[in-house]
């Protein structure tokens, strides 16, 4: 730990998202920010010349300068850097998609439970107050229809449209739904790239439950929506907007008039305006949380149960897609 009490955090990769997570840690009041890592050595110089910190151009160079790092490499290279840094005892956040397999991912926090750092995987959505407000209002779902659309962007080709984006709402959705899925559906097709960039998918749960999942990056518009179908209402999440209306149908109101009676059905809806934070500070401050608490000897458990489940489904998805196979059976991997 660094001076006063701070903790120290390093950023490892300098793209993009990395940039995002170099913002949040140099604008937080009890962190000190060490140091950005990139192997491309002048990108590292240039986003740390930014914020007043150091440039490296190797992720071993932080062990033993941080308390924490976030992982923004590209996808290939998530595991090998999280697996070194969870070695050195550093807490890690690591961007999704955690791993390329279950195995490797499970080997992860294997290593995280052995020497005490804390793992977390990038799922900046649950931090999203929308989806936490949403969390309260879904009780029997029977229809979920989750859609994340939008243009293509040149710098994800390497990830499916399944790692890229829908796997965010596939964790949503299995958090949602209080039931065991047991039957999965996939199509999906390429656009731009050699993969899949577009992708339906649907998820039968044992209660009954239907979920559809629909994620492009072939959309000229971006949209980003959750709708829900329970018995009593209708539930729209704009996750844009970080906003929620809820349709529900008023009860029936007739009128005597003359003997002769008039029914009138109406819906009302209200709209919530959820209190907008962004969602990866409180993502990384989730993170900085849990570390001081381990620290001041109290049990933290890490969400390895969600994230393995959430994983094993894309991966599966991506399978079902790759391989042409409509429909299958599916069985709960137990952790």
């Amino acid at each position: 730990m660094g001076h006063n009490g701070r903790l120290r955090a390093g950023v490892v990769g300098a793209g993009h998202m990395g940039q995002y997570h170099v913002l949040v840690y140099a604008e937080l009041p009890d962190v000190e920010l060490v140091g950005v890592v990139d192997i491309d050595g002048e990108r590292a110089q240039a986003v740390a010349g930014r914020y007043e910190t150091r440039a490296f151009t190797d992720h071993r160079e932080l062990i033993g300068r941080v308390d924490v790092a976030s992982v923004a490499v590209p996808t290939e290279e998530h595991a090998r850097v999280a697996h070194d840094l969870l070695e050195a005892g550093v807490s890690v956040l690591v961007e999704k998609p955690m791993a390329p397999t279950l195995e490797e991912a499970g080997g992860l926090f294997a290593v995280a439970n052995r020497t005490g750092a804390i793992l977390h995987v990038g799922h900046v959505e649950r931090f999203n107050g929308a989806v936490d407000e949403l969390k309260q209002l879904v009780t029997s779902p029977i229809l979920i229809e989750s859609r994340r659309l939008g243009p293509f962007v040149p710098r994800v080709q390497k990830d499916t449209v399944v790692m890229d984006l829908m796997i965010h709402d596939i964790d949503i959705v299995l958090g949602l739904v209080d039931s065991p899925p047991v039957r999965l559906a996939a199509q999906g097709a390429s656009v731009h790239s050699g993969v899949a960039d577009v992708a339906t998918v649907q998820i039968r749960f044992a209660s009954g439950a239907v979920a559809t999942i629909t994620a492009s990056r072939a959309t000229e518009e971006k949209i980003r929506t959750l709708a829900i179908t329970q018995p009593d209402a209708y539930i729209v999440l704009d996750y844009t907007e970080q906003d929620i209306h809820i349709f529900k149908r008023a009860a029936q109101e007739y009128t005597m008039n003359r003997g002769s009676i008039r029914y009138r059905r109406a819906s009302f809806v209200e709209h919530l305006k959820v209190h907008r934070d962004n969602p990866l500070k409180l993502e990384i401050q989730h993170l900085l949380g849990a570390v001081r608490r381990r620290r001041a000897g109290e049990r933290v458990a890490l969400a390895e149960r969600d994230d393995l489940r959430s994983l094993g489904m894309a991966l599966e998805i991506e399978r079902m897609i790759r391989d042409g196979v409509p429909e299958i059976a599916w069985h709960e991997p137990l952790a």
